[in-house]
C-alpha cells in the first residue's frame, strides 16, 4: 500500500510550536523517542542533533512519510511495544474534544479526535510513560486551551510527573501550550 498524505496529520502551527519546543530541549546525548509522528517533521530536525531519535505511529500512512535516515519508525500505539528507556518523549496528541456523532473512520481523524474531554489519548499515554521514560527524562506534550491544561497539568501531577508550560502560543484564538513534564531520578537507596 502507498502512503496516502491526505491521510496523515500535516505540518500546522501546533507542529512548529512542538519543535520549537523540541530543540530548545533536546540535547546531543539524548535519545528521543516521539509518539504520534505524524509526518515526521519533529522527528527529522532531530535527527543528528541527538544520540537516537524512534518516533512512532499508528498510522501506517503516516509511518511511511515519516521514514527517513536517522529516524527509526515503529508502527505502534503510543508506547506499545517499545522497548529500553529515552531522555525526552515528545508528543502531540489528538487534543481535540469530540463525541462519538463526530467521529469519522479515517486515519485523519485518529490524529485529531481526543475523545470527549480532548484527554483520552493523554491519558493513556501518562499511563505508559514509566515504562519508557528514564529516570530524570523529560516529556513535551502539546495541549490545547480545548482540552484544559490545568486538568492535563494535574493528570502528569497525579501520575508522578511534575508539570509546567514550558512554550506558549495563540493561534486564530485557540491557545496552544508545550507542558514540559520529568520522571523524577532515583534517589540513592534509604535504609
Amino acid at each position: 500500500m502507498d502512503a496516502d498524505p491526505d491521510q496523515v496529520y500535516p505540518v500546522r502551527e501546533d507542529t512548529q510550536l512542538l519543535l520549537d519546543a523540541a530543540l530548545a530541549e533536546a540535547g546531543p546525548s539524548d535519545r528521543v523517542l516521539e509518539l504520534g509522528t505524524g509526518s515526521g517533521h519533529v522527528a527529522r530536525h532531530l535527527a543528528g542533533r541527538v544520540a537516537l531519535v524512534v518516533a512512532t505511529d499508528v498510522n501506517p500512512h503516516a509511518c511511511r512519510l515519516a521514514s527517513s535516515p536517522g529516524v527509526g519508525i515503529v508502527r505502534a500505539d503510543l508506547t506499545a511495544g517499545i522497548r529500553g528507556q529515552f531522555d525526552l518523549v515528545l508528543f502531540n496528541p489528538p487534543y481535540l474534544p469530540t463525541r462519538p456523532s463526530e467521529r469519522m473512520e479515517d486515519w485523519l481523524e485518529k490524529a485529531l479526535d481526543g475523545g470527549l474531554t480532548g484527554r483520552e489519548v493523554i491519558a493513556r499515554c501518562i499511563l505508559g510513560l514509566g515504562r519508557v521514560l528514564a529516570p530524570n527524562g523529560r516529556i513535551l506534550v502539546l495541549v490545547s486551551g480545548l482540552t484544559g491544561i490545568g486538568e492535563v497539568i494535574d493528570l502528569f501531577r497525579d501520575a508522578g510527573f511534575p508539570a509546567a508550560i514550558f512554550r506558549r502560543t495563540v493561534i486564530e484564538g485557540e491557545e496552544l501550550v508545550v507542558l514540559r513534564a520529568m520522571r523524577p531520578g532515583e534517589g540513592p537507596a534509604t535504609s
